[in-house]
């Protein structure tokens, strides 16, 4: 049951990111995501069935951190004023979001410790929990500097131009770096620094009660 709520959990977080990528291209003037009908929440338009089914299951089975992706939004740079401005900005926007999910939901964790009896409120505080861990571990990992992940636009919005040939090298290598990444271990390092900023969004009685009672730590 609880594998189960926490895909559904990383299904919706993964499209509010997406959906968030789609909006932000869509005010700096692409209508791309728009035309192609992605900014709906309706899943069936963002599953993509490795990285929100079958990679979240592998993860969550084996005891990993849970992440994964949706169907990217898609924008075309041409329809922007500045392309690489603006495509840093439409890689933010998917962290963002889910820095501003935990956030809210890491706020309503702190108020629920507030009430009595605290027992009946363990559930809740489960789900809350975890949606704010959930999106913490999303914006981070989105925001390694490692094509195809959000940090790589973000990254080369900020460089001085005529660094696209950096950028080509990158993404040809990417997601054979970022596969050797995982499946390695190395991002275990990322972690701390997650259960670090989920503390600071659910304050410490809250953290510590769903940490000890939730994750095993």
């Amino acid at each position: 049951m609880e594998i189960v709520l926490l895909i559904v959990i990383l299904i919706f977080s993964v499209i509010v990111h997406e959906i968030s990528h789609g909006y932000v291209a869509l005010w700096l003037g692409d209508t791309t995501a728009k035309d192609a009908g992605r900014l709906t929440l309706n899943p069936l338009k963002h599953i993509d069935p490795v990285g929100s089914i079958f990679l979240p299951l592998i993860l969550a089975l084996v005891g990993g951190p849970i992440f994964g992706w949706a169907k990217p939004v898609p924008y075309n740079p041409y329809n922007l004023r500045d392309p690489q401005k603006g495509g840093g900005l439409i890689g933010a926007a998917g962290p963002v979001s889910n820095l501003l999910l935990a956030t809210v939901f890491g706020l309503f964790a702190r108020i629920l410790v507030v009430f009595e009896p605290f027992s009946a409120q363990m559930p809740l505080l489960f789900i809350f929990g975890m949606i704010a861990y959930i999106n913490v571990l999303l914006a981070i990992f989105n925001l390694l500097p490692v094509p195809p992940l959000d940090g790589s636009k973000v990254l080369f919005a900020v460089l001085p131009r005529g660094s696209d040939r950096w950028l080509r090298i990158l993404e040809q290598y990417g997601f054979l770096l970022l596969v050797l990444l995982i499946f390695t271990g190395v991002l275990s390092f990322l972690i701390p620094f997650v259960m670090s900023v989920l503390e600071l969004l659910m304050g410490r009685s809250a953290f510590g009660v769903f940490i000890t009672g939730f994750l095993g730590f």
